[in-house]
């Protein structure tokens, strides 16, 4: 029965009847055998022929036993160590944070009032390539979880293996792309299934002892992720439930999470109370139909309304308008929640940064209609990407759990302090092109995808030759993921000769383009670099390659004998032990000839050419480091670095992020140096300028906000 909390006592007092109700028949036994022992044994003391009664009795009084640590599911609640419980919970993922920032934004988690953070967890992240597994720095996950642990708050653990996330491919490794025959992903196909069997079976173990059963925070364990808006091969659910309770034991309470459609839950739950059946739905939707129809996909008196996903916020791609949503509107779709002692973890409570490669996508309706998402994944959470809780959508939303919280709630702290440096002035420093010399370029017939050549992320170049002649070319790459910029020079001219750019190709508005005249004596080179921006996440284009993955044709006619050069920019949480980029810093690049090593004249710093820019900025002393933003507003398309570590990309002609986030942990006292590789135009001062705020305000083109 759902009863609804009185606001005078924040709905603590109606939880607590609900347990004195749920222990009442045991308090009624106690009574019956005692008035029975009464009445054998009128003569003698009444408790003497009942010792283990008075033992317990005394012991209540005297030295109060301690709860057994349980958390549960029963008559339509949660139940932890005996008492009910509402899941007010977020999430927050860790590997969208800088470790060092992971117990700032967790205590501004538990001022908003939230008692559970829910987390998934990025395959790809932890095993960037086969059975090299990496639980360091982001990926950290265990440290994560103590942190929750030591500060009071719950876990809701989201495993995969599918994770969606707006995360590059779901969080799937992108070396199972390169595979030969390629698993099916989401499926029973045993190929996949052994892959999982592998990867769970490193990573569950880990989770064991920090169960919420055997004394650690984790309260439940999600099990897939939306599957029913995806698909229902019941055999891969089934199989990952197995899979789960091989490791986690048959306490451990599995979870799954489905919109709140009778469609979606058909194909997506796993009926009975092996697995509890959560929902999700969009904010400000009547909860309590939903609510209504969950408890069809769950077995009777298992069935608590929790939504999982509370959306604080909308995710924003390249190209759209900042997504915003309102404060207050937010606030009373969540106390609609509340005030019948519904559950909700907020989606997101705070959101973060896609740092180096790893945002998603989206596609329309087809493959084609290809939406990357932002490098800031702020998603107009309450707690900002900086993490900042002075605003609008924090207040309201605190406002409305403090009169449902069954504890007073914590102070707010203070946001961050942020700082300027000033301007940064960049030198340019090698083109792009003058890796085209490297000992690791791969020779074919035809293009290769970027998987098939092992460089999973960022950028590929591909080269071929085609024959001079009066008049100018059609060029047509039927497919291309996702974004091909198309340069030719002389080859007659060798290493010296400088590409000339010609034009763009890209994945959702794929069309032929028109090659200029050439004036050359023998062939003609044709440079077309590619660039990877995230992988779909989401929907039946999730199997998403990379490069170029059809012929390319000149005047209808196939381009054959290709190279291709992988450009080698390290992802986050990746130390290079070599890396280009890091050389181009000190302005050392061991593979490129002397001969290139020359001053850069004023038409070159401007040019269209993709070139790598350099700069430092001096920070005076440590307590001088504090966050800040970088502003690439004048500049087009690129990739920065700072200090080595990948901040992600920019792209402030498309919009509408203008300002990439800079963590204080990334940087040092002294000398920090800045990295950049500009693919379109640069701005003609070469600056790039440090703020104290973020800016969502460039390039906006009145696309409409695509919603999933």
């Amino acid at each position: 029965m759902i009863l609804r909390p009185k606001k005078t006592n924040s709905g603590a007092s109606t939880l607590q009847s609900m347990a004195k109700n749920r222990g009442s028949k045991a308090t009624i036994l106690l009574i019956f055998i005692s008035f029975i022992a009464f009445c054998a044994f009128v003569i003698v003391p009444v408790f003497a022929p009942l010792p283990s009664i008075q033992s317990r009795h005394h012991a209540h009084h005297s030295h109060p036993k301690k709860v057994r640590r349980k958390f549960e599911i029963a008559d339509d609640m949660f139940w932890k160590n005996g008492e009910p419980f509402r899941i007010i919970g977020g999430d927050l993922h860790y590997f969208r944070v800088h470790p060092e920032y992971w117990e700032d934004r967790l205590l501004k988690a538990k001022a908003l009032g939230l008692n559970t953070i829910q987390t998934y967890v990025p395959w790809n992240l932890h095993e960037p390539t086969p059975e090299k597994l990496v639980f360091e720095g982001f990926a950290n996950i265990e440290s994560f979880l103590n942190l929750c642990h030591k500060l009071d708050l719950l876990v809701m653990l989201r495993p995969g293996p599918y994770i969606c996330a707006e995360w590059d491919w779901g969080g799937f490794p992108s070396w199972l792309s390169s595979m030969n025959p390629s698993p099916k992903l989401r499926s029973s196909d045993p190929a996949f299934l052994k892959l999982v069997e592998r990867w769970w079976g490193k990573l569950l173990p880990k989770f064991v002892p920090l169960l919420y059963d055997n004394g650690g925070p984790i309260i439940m364990v999600q099990v897939e992720n939306e599957y029913g808006s995806y698909g229902d091969d019941k055999a891969y659910l089934q199989h990952l439930v197995t899979l789960a309770r091989s490791h986690l034991g048959h306490n451990a309470i599995l979870y799954t999470t489905d919109g709140g459609s009778r469609e979606n839950l058909e194909k997506g739950t796993i009926r009975g109370d092996t697995v509890f059946s959560a929902v999700d739905f969009t904010t400000g939707d009547d909860p309590w139909p939903i609510f209504k129809l969950q408890k069809e996909f769950n077995a009777p008196g298992k069935s608590p309304p929790l939504s999982t996903e509370f959306y604080t916020g909308w995710l924003t791609h390249w190209g759209e308008k900042n997504a915003k949503t309102g404060a207050d509107s937010t606030a009373v779709a969540l106390e609609e929640i509340l005030r019948k002692n519904g559950s909700a973890v907020l989606y997101m409570a705070h959101g973060g940064s896609n740092f180096g490669f790893y945002n998603g996508a989206n596609t329309g309706a087809d493959e084609a209609d290809y939406k990357p998402d932002l490098t800031s994944y702020d998603y107009d959470a309450p707690i900002t990407e900086a993490g900042d809780v002075d605003n609008s959508k924090f207040n309201a939303i605190r406002r409305v759990i403090a009169r449902y919280s069954s504890v007073p709630l914590p102070s707010i702290p203070s946001d961050n302090e942020k700082a300027t440096y000033g301007p940064i002035h960049l030198q340019r420093q090698y083109s792009l092109f003058d890796f085209t010399n490297s000992s690791n370029a791969f020779a074919s017939k035809n293009p290769m995808s970027m998987e098939n050549v092992g460089q999973f992320f960022g950028f590929l170049l591909y080269v071929a030759e085609y024959e001079a002649r009066r008049g100018g070319r059609i060029l047509s790459i039927p497919k291309v993921h996702d974004r091909a910029q198309v340069f030719i020079s002389c080859s007659s001219e060798g290493r010296g000769a400088k590409p000339t750019y010609v034009g763009t190709v890209e994945r959702w508005l794929n069309k032929k383009l028109s090659l200029p005249e050439f004036q050359c004596h023998s062939n003609i080179n044709l440079y077309i670099l590619v660039e990877n921006m995230g992988r779909v996440n989401y929907g039946p284009f999730i199997f998403d390659r990379k490069g170029i993955l059809s012929s390319v044709y000149l005047d209808g006619n196939r381009v054959l004998g290709w190279k291709m050069f992988p450009i080698p920019l390290h992802n986050l949480n990746e130390v290079p032990n070599y890396n280009p980029i890091t050389q181009a810093t000190y302005s050392v690049f061991s593979e490129i000839s002397t001969s290139r090593k020359r001053l850069m004249n004023k038409s070159e710093n401007t040019s269209k050419e993709p070139a790598f820019y350099s700069g430092h900025f001096f920070i005076d002393q440590s307590s001088q480091i504090k966050d800040t933003f970088l502003s690439f507003n004048n500049w087009g398309k690129g990739v920065v670095f700072v200090n080595d570590f990948n901040l992600g990309r920019y792209w402030p002609l498309k919009g509408p992020q203008c300002t990439l986030y800079v963590p204080a942990p990334v940087l040092k006292h002294g000398d920090n140096f800045l990295v950049i590789l500009e693919l379109e135009s640069p701005d003609p001062k070469l600056v790039v300028h440090t703020v104290d705020e973020p800016d969502f305000t460039c390039g906006f083109n009145g696309m409409n906000i695509h919603r999933m």
